[in-house]
């Protein structure tokens, strides 16, 4: 299983390399030609006049591990694994290539600092249009089907408020000797409890908009996931919404309590130019999380019979808004079938008077039983960053389908007014939002498709797709088949826009 001489197979793509940990040849992984696949395939096939190479041949060739993220892929399970050897030669190659791969960074860095000396430019060159750009924006790698993660992280890092606060934490640890500068691996069996998901996802953030590399790795924070949220272990597709949901309540939570017997939500009061009056509390006392994303709505219940009406208030992070079913038909911008489904129409189906079904009967404490009722919501506190979701998945009986409908939504100027419990109080500049982030599931299920991510940054849009991020234009984006919107204050925006 050693690597001392790999044998490089030919193919006209270099993404992506696979290597056998059999024969370590190489070949480009099941996302780009596949040709790893059909060296395991070809290893398959039985040697005629040889029945004990016959037996030997059938269990060769079967796991290889990806170049880029060191994870291990077994052909003959047709999943990621994460267990080793008895004696650990698969963890031996892994840190052979993490070897030679900061090897080849620090040259590569050499290279770099070289380049600069006797160059006026500082970072990363784009073209766009036949023109060329600076930018300095990174990847994120997908490390087996994670690019759910990588669109919310890519979405998240362009919300300034929120990324700049977690920048400017001060590191847990802060690594020396052999280990400065290198990038270390981690695999489930360590049993290592001591994890910190704000500190790795502090680094992830530091990682990305620097301009020092292409694409950044994120699979130490990949790990601590594993370690905390156990719903996404594995290398399956995931929800993107349901990722980011328990990413934000894990981030409060571990910033409530602090790590390593610091209290971080101290930062919060001392660096951070949030208000008191902004915060709102979900789950116990304010963090940055409930700070900026926190809202409150208020669920107003009347009861057809009596006539009660029952109040009651919810602190929210995002809103998740049904497509009427009316527009569901129409699945792109241009389509004749009809009007376009616009933000405002899920907006206003959100907070419209309901009539409760047979199902959800209310129980009125003054009938002292279960009664017919309507519901609506008003949204009595808007946060400083609006998190929109559409509910683009269905379950019916056996399968869970997805709404394709394409939903119009503007990139600046969202007047949120007229949903809120008394818009009289309200200034009405407080009320408009500008568009900083989408994110898009591309594909027909959950469990399968891939999730992209446009995201505005200094005045400009990208499009973060995986490792790829290339630069676009308003148009592009607002023909998005969104599944995710982040929306941050109108005022804010303008602000930083004048810089």
């Amino acid at each position: 299983m050693g690597l001392d001489g790999p044998q490089k197979s030919l193919c006209r793509s270099n993404k992506s390399p696979w290597v056998c940990l059999t024969c370590s040849s190489v070949h480009c992984g099941r996302y780009v030609n596949g040709h790893a696949k059909k060296h395991y395939e070809d290893a398959q096939i039985p040697l005629t006049n040889h029945k004990k190479s016959e037996k030997q041949e059938k269990i060769q060739h079967t796991v290889c591990m990806d170049c880029s993220s060191y994870s291990t892929y077994c052909y003959r399970c047709d999943d990621f694994v994460v267990n080793d050897t008895k004696l650990g030669l698969v963890q031996k190659v892994r840190e052979h290539l993490q070897n030679l791969e900061n090897s080849a960074y620090t040259a590569d860095r050499h290279r770099k600092r070289k380049l600069l000396e006797n160059s006026s430019l500082n970072s990363k060159l784009l073209k766009v249009n036949g023109s060329t750009a600076a930018i300095c924006a990174t990847g994120l790698r997908n490390l087996g089907n994670t690019c759910f993660m990588n669109a919310i992280l890519q979405s998240l890092s362009n919300i300034e408020q929120f990324c700049c606060y977690f920048k400017e934490l001060p590191a847990v640890e802060l690594r020396n000797g052999k280990t400065a500068g290198r990038r270390t691996y981690h695999t489930r069996s360590q049993g290592d409890t001591s994890v910190s998901l704000v500190e790795e996802f502090r680094k992830t953030l530091c990682a990305l908009w620097q301009g020092s590399q292409t694409a950044f790795s994120p699979e130490s924070l990949f790990y601590v996931i594993w370690k905390i949220m156990p719903n996404f272990r594995g290398y399956q597709q995931q929800d993107a919404h349901e990722f980011m949901r328990y990413l934000l309540d894990h981030l409060h939570l571990e910033l409530q309590g602090g790590f390593n017997g610091v209290s971080r939500s101290a930062v919060l009061q001392e660096n951070s130019t949030l208000s008191a009056s902004s915060k709102c509390c979900v789950n116990g006392a304010s963090t940055v999380v409930t700070a900026i994303f926190g809202g409150i709505l208020q669920n107003e219940v009347n009861c057809l019979i009596c006539g009660t009406e029952s109040r009651k208030f919810d602190p929210f992070l995002d809103l998740s808004l049904d497509i009427p079913s009316q527009f569901r038909s129409k699945r792109s911008k241009n389509q004749e079938n009809g009007p376009v489904c616009s933000l405002r129409d899920c907006l206003r189906s959100f907070t419209d008077l309901e009539e409760l079904d047979e199902t959800e009967l209310y129980m009125c404490h003054k009938c002292k039983k279960k009664q017919k009722s309507t519901k609506k919501f008003w949204i009595q506190k808007l946060p400083k960053v609006l998190c929109l979701h559409l509910k683009r998945f269905h379950w019916t009986a056996y399968l869970r389908n997805k709404v394709d409908t394409y939903v119009e939504f503007p990139l600046r100027g969202l007047d949120m007014k007229c949903y809120l419990l008394e818009p009289e109080n309200s200034d009405p500049e407080n009320c408009l939002y500008d568009l900083a982030a989408v994110v898009v599931h591309h594909g027909s299920g959950v469990g399968s498709g891939h999730y992209t991510a446009y995201a505005t940054h200094e005045g400009r849009w990208f499009h973060f797709n995986d490792s790829t991020v290339t630069l676009t234009d308003e148009e592009t984006v607002g023909k998005a088949k969104a599944y995710i919107l982040f929306y941050v204050e109108h005022q804010a925006r303008a602000g930083s826009e004048k810089l």
